[in-house]
């Protein structure tokens, strides 16, 4: 680093401790011009500073665990529970699925530059559309401090800067993890100011982030749910966010048994703590009696809590009342609210009425059935005979995602790389002139 680079930085550091306005509005001039840079940036250029990050994070492992320890010490001394420091720990395994996921993105086609729909007009000029990256990408996480390389490589490989706030309990990983991007820009060649991890930790800095339209063209918030609501309720930059994972998955009277069982056990235990774990379970009356007595001995098994209507703890006794607030809970734990429904139809009414448009399946052998669902369930992903936890990027075949969107416009279901770009209209023609 030149002597001018190193004062420059210090001068960007010195300033985020006196003055958050003036600092978060640096970084908003410094992505916005890297952000020019790398509009124009090659595929090559970008997936060689993928690779450079990967290799510097290889030989930062010990720098990068002893920064984890600091911050995983501070949580127990703030009284963090098992499940975030868990979140927060960064282990070898944990830096070798980083360094893997850099390798995944760069080997990932490049959808900046790539032209669509392209056709002749009457007028002899032809129009199609070219996908070109968003620009400036605010995203502001908790804990996780592998969101950071996850976020700066699908950013970087997209064409967008980014700027990076994490959680203030994950301050000592954040920086050792910037520092590798640092460095693994400078030797592509490429900005620093690609990506930016907000040196900060002053709650200033995300409502400066989230109110400079300016600079950033897209929020991504990855958190919990205040967070997220937060964000939303302030933001003057457009927001790509999910607030709950309340998915369903509906057994329909003319189900595969086996098919049922094994997908209904899959889509809650897997794993309890994501956004697509199963929280509700939707069975057709006509064959309750059959279904639910197995699954219920199967959830036993996992140690999962049932809590049912009338009809479900009228077949199972031992399941709790389920209450209103049941059916809208997104649980994140081995708990599993049951309802018997009456027919499809009133099992997508109650999807209508409580899903929070994440994912939702149907189980059945009923092709017409199927379709239908597919096409009146209103959520970013509707699943046929196969479990929720299928939504997400990586199972989808787009590789990493950044999150994933429970919005209608611009991006829905698991963001990856083609979710962080847009389209612009291209126009060819040779010499045409209106008349």
């Amino acid at each position: 680093m030149s002597v001018a680079s190193a004062d420059h930085d210090n001068a960007l550091t010195a300033l985020a401790e006196s003055d958050v306005p003036a600092y978060m509005k640096e970084l908003g001039q410094r992505a916005r011009a890297a952000a020019k840079t790398l509009r124009a940036a090659d595929s090559g250029s970008k997936n060689r500073a993928l690779c450079a990050i990967a290799r510097e994070l290889d030989a930062a492992r010990p720098a990068l665990l002893e920064a984890n320890q600091a911050d995983l010490e501070r949580g127990r001394q703030n009284g963090l529970d098992a499940a975030l420091l868990d979140r927060l720990a960064l282990t070898e395994a944990r830096i070798d699925a980083m360094i893997t996921g850099l390798e995944q993105v760069g080997a990932l086609p490049d959808p900046v530059g790539e032209i669509s729909a392209m056709n002749y007009r009457p007028s002899g000029i032809q129009v199609g559309k070219m996908r070109v990256p968003l620009g400036v990408i605010g995203i502001i996480f908790e804990s996780r401090p592998n969101v950071t390389i996850e976020a700066a490589s699908l950013c970087l490989k997209s064409g967008n800067a980014c700027i990076l706030r994490g959680g203030s309990e994950a301050q000592a990983s954040n920086a050792a993890l910037n520092a590798c991007l640092q460095a693994g820009l400078k030797s592509a060649g490429l900005p620093s100011s690609a990506v930016q991890v907000v040196a900060t930790t002053d709650r200033a800095a995300v409502g400066a982030l989230i109110t400079m339209p300016e600079f950033v063209d897209v929020i991504i918030p990855r958190g919990g749910k205040s967070l997220i609501a937060r964000i939303s309720l302030e933001a003057r930059v457009p927001v790509i966010k999910h607030l709950d994972g309340v998915c369903h998955v509906y057994i329909d009277a003319t189900a595969d048994p086996a098919k049922a069982l094994a997908i209904a056990i899959n889509a809650k235990t897997h794993r309890y703590g994501t956004c697509n774990t199963m929280e509700t379970l939707l069975v057709d009356a006509a064959v309750a009696d059959l279904i639910l007595p197995e699954l219920a001995r199967a959830f036993a098994e996992f140690e999962v809590e049932l809590r049912g209507c009338e009809r479900t703890r009228a077949l199972l006794p031992q399941a709790l009342e389920a209450t209103e607030e049941d059916w809208a809970a997104e649980y994140l734990a081995p708990i599993l609210a049951v309802r018997v429904v009456d027919g499809i139809d009133d099992a997508m009414a109650h999807i209508e009425r409580y899903s929070s448009q994440h994912t939702d399946a149907i189980v059945t052998e009923d092709y017409s059935l199927a379709r239908r669902f597919m096409a009146e369930v209103d959520s970013s992903s509707v699943v046929v005979n196969a479990s929720t936890r299928f939504a997400d990027g990586f199972e989808y075949g787009l590789g990493a995602e950044i999150g994933i969107s429970t919005d209608k416009l611009h991006a829905r279901g698991p963001v990856g790389l083609e979710g962080l770009t847009t389209q612009k209209y291209v126009v060819l023609g040779e010499g045409q002139v209106r008349q």
